[in-house]
């Protein structure tokens, strides 16, 4: 959310139609839409430093910097279609809680990560949050959907398998009766 105050186009992506048809509703702002998001941009707009009255302002800020909405599959070597991105690459990537849980294992999580980094320019920058040692997580009442349970180690090799330079890492423990250990958040480079 705070990237539309940096970049002028925003792509959006999912690797699920019905969600890319939410993302779509909330988009055109024709009202029905589900998703109310509130409360995040209030959030984002605190953080900001900016008052929570101001997620109004955000939200239309939001919807003239979004482009397009497009399908991905990060399973693939080519993961979105070849006209959607600049033929030099995007700027920066954020990837939000997907590879985990869109990897059936440790080397595909690994192939995933190498595959969304060719959508990226050299020098580039990925912003990657994900969870710590998860292997599923509910995705609706009795729907356990399984994720690869990395750890900070994982994910550091694995960056650096793939072509990432590390910038930074913060990993936030979670108390133990949680489903996960603890959260990540990376910031780094594509070589």
């Amino acid at each position: 959310m705070s990237g539309c105050e940096v970049f002028n186009k925003v792509l959006l992506t999912d690797f699920l139609e019905v969600n890319r048809q939410k993302l779509r509703s909330w988009l055109q702002d024709e009202g029905g839409c589900s998703l109310d998001w509130t409360p995040f941009l209030q959030h984002v707009c605190k953080l900001e430093g900016r008052p929570p009255s101001a997620w109004t302002e955000k939200a239309a800020r939001l919807r003239q910097v979004i482009v397009d909405i497009v399908p991905i599959d990060v399973h693939r070597p080519q993961p979105l279609a070849l006209d959607v991105l600049p033929v030099a690459g995007a700027d920066c990537l954020v990837s939000s809680y997907c590879l985990e849980s869109a990897s059936p294992d440790l080397a595909a999580f690994n192939r995933a990560l190498g595959n969304i980094g060719r959508l990226l320019r050299p020098g580039g920058h990925l912003l990657l949050i994900g969870t710590l040692g998860m292997s599923y997580y509910f995705g609706g009442p009795g729907v356990k959907i399984p994720t690869v349970p990395v750890n900070e180690v994982q994910v550091c090799a694995s960056l650096k398998e793939s072509g990432y330079t590390l910038i930074r890492l913060e990993v936030y423990t979670l108390p133990q009766d949680c489903l996960e250990s603890g959260v990540f958040f990376v910031k780094a480079l594509r070589k």
